[in-house]
């Protein structure tokens, strides 16, 4: 991997994706590393496409907008679409196992995170905290032990236990496969 990587999180709003890209962020700064966070939704933030990005360096960073992602994580098939069109040719693809992975993506990671955060946490609101969990541990973008800091800061008072245990479903996902 190099000293720079640029990753673009996606779902509808109301999915919790942008808050996501702010945990990321704020991680990978735990972890020493130099952030930047953007993000978009459409004037239908709750149930229209939105989008969160953000860029992990060792390096200065010159640039707060992520042009070419390296890491794609897609949540539904309308943000897979509207986002996914300049993803790097081996970039990594992290879709939800419900979507049908597009053909013309080499490097896909299919895995359960809206079920698993349904059924094995129990709620489907911490189905962005299942997110971090799969793309901390496919990625080693950023440490677990930062990750899971960032998560229990950033998350609502009351809510960290069952946030923590999203985060261990996500881990875990990747380590099953």
């Amino acid at each position: 991997m190099s000293d720079t990587i640029e990753i673009r999180l996606s779902g509808s709003g109301g999915q919790g994706l942008i808050l996501a890209g702010i945990i990321l962020a704020e991680a990978a700064i735990l972890d020493g590393k130099n952030a930047v966070q953007t993000q978009s939704y459409g004037p239908e933030a709750r149930g229209g496409a939105s989008k969160a990005e953000v860029i992990i360096s060792d390096e200065e960073i010159y640039y707060p907008k992520v042009s070419n992602p390296d890491v794609f994580l897609a949540l539904t098939e309308e943000a897979m679409t509207k986002y996914a069109n300049d993803v790097k040719e081996n970039g990594l693809l992290i879709i939800d196992s419900t979507m049908k992975p597009p053909k013309d993506f080499l490097n896909v990671l299919s895995v359960p995170i809206l079920e698993t955060a349904q059924i094995k946490v129990g709620r489907i609101i911490v189905a962005n905290i299942v997110a971090l969990g799969v793309l901390t541990e496919a990625t080693g973008a950023v440490s677990r032990e930062a990750i899971e800091k960032a998560v229990l800061d950033r998350v609502p008072k009351g809510t960290e236990k069952i946030n923590k245990t999203a985060l261990q479903e996500g881990f875990q996902l990747i380590k099953l496969k």
